[in-house]
């Protein structure tokens, strides 16, 4: 090693070697559910806001950021439907994805979330590993739309 090396700490080579944990926003007016999805993927190594309703959802859509939003789309308040129109028309937060959840799996429920601008449907109830693995597909930079 040369003199002119600069010398590496070991928490520099861990914050170097591990990619920045993801958030995720996670919407549902269901206490149970949203903890567990929440629990659950915070274990699974992301970072994780939660909202109640859908207003609640643009706000910390435009608040925290995050790389990723889970929404339910049957909520008070504000439906994930127009909170999910909301976020994908402003310009802070149009570029993140946002997974639709719902367990109203009417024929047209994952054409009108798509309409509103979802960019997945899944169904509930969905297994956590399950929505993990489609967050992480999501999350690829080839499925992220000029993300950061």
């Amino acid at each position: 090693m040369s003199q002119s090396a600069t010398k590496m700490l070991p928490e520099d080579v861990s914050a170097a070697v591990q990619p920045a944990k993801k958030r995720v926003l996670v919407v549902d007016d269901f206490d149970d559910a949203r903890e567990m999805y929440a629990e659950y993927l915070e274990f699974a190594g992301f970072l994780v806001e939660t909202a109640r309703n859908g207003a609640e959802a643009v706000e910390k859509a435009q608040e925290a950021s995050p790389d990723i939003i889970l929404m339910d789309l049957s909520l008070p308040v504000m439906d994930g439907w127009e909170a999910t129109r909301l976020i994908k028309n402003d310009i802070r937060t149009r570029d993140i994805p946002v997974m639709a959840l719902s367990g109203h799996v009417l024929a047209g429920s994952e054409h009108h979330a798509k309409e509103a601008g979802a960019d997945e449907f899944v169904a509930k109830p969905c297994l956590p590993s399950d929505l993990e693995d489609k967050i992480r597909t999501m999350l690829k930079p080839s499925k992220v739309k000029g993300k950061r």
